[in-house]
């Protein structure tokens, strides 16, 4: 890939980490106002970021001329 193709891969990771962490965000919301525990904590929003693969060390070697 181009290093503007890579660049727009790493963005639409980005953008869908956090699409599913707002939705996440907006159970966690519904959960406390019905008075329930919390379905995600911080180790579940993290995991995220590995999934999607934005963490540092990733998108330096996705950046990386090849």
């Amino acid at each position: 890939m181009t290093p503007e193709q890579n660049a727009a891969y790493v963005v639409t990771q980005a953008a869908c980490t956090m699409i599913e962490a707002m939705g996440m965000q907006a159970q966690n919301t519904l959960a406390n106002s019905d008075g329930v525990p919390q379905p995600y904590g911080v180790f579940e929003f993290r995991a995220l970021i590995e999934k999607y693969g934005i963490h540092h060390n990733a998108v330096c070697s996705t950046m990386e001329p090849r």
